[in-house]
């Protein structure tokens, strides 16, 4: 099967050794991705804001496979704050509150930098592979 990696341009990606994405046939892997842009981290203090910028970064990133926000079958997200469930749940439903992948959200002690606060993984099955 064909491998495609989509990078990010990110100077660790290289360090870390890791892609932005991957596909290998009509699957697609998302890596961790938090809320973050050239300027650095974005939506400060925002469980919501941060959830939805990331979800629309990974909806660019499967747009680079193939892939779109519909073909998500999986998201994991890691919060460093599990109190503000309905926040990072109410922006993930607006997104896939139609689309209803499984998911799962766990709380961790810290990400890799104290102003994330959420980072998301997703897996996407493209019907037409």
């Amino acid at each position: 099967m064909k491998r495609i990696n989509i990078s990010s341009g990110a100077p660790w990606e290289a360090v870390v050794g890791y892609s932005r994405a991957v596909r290998v046939g009509n699957v697609v892997e998302v890596t961790g991705t938090v809320a973050t842009d050239e300027n650095g981290p974005v939506a400060l203090g925002d469980a919501y804001g941060q959830t939805k910028f990331i979800i629309r970064k990974i909806e660019t990133i499967l747009k680079q496979t193939g892939a779109s926000l519909s073909d998500v079958v999986r998201t994991r997200m890691f919060v460093t704050d599990i109190s503000q469930w309905e926040a990072y749940g109410r922006a993930h439903g607006e997104f896939f509150g139609e689309i209803l992948p499984c998911t799962t959200m766990v709380e961790v002690s810290k990400l890799i930098s104290p102003e994330y606060m959420i980072e998301i993984e997703a897996t996407a099955i493209l019907q037409n592979g």
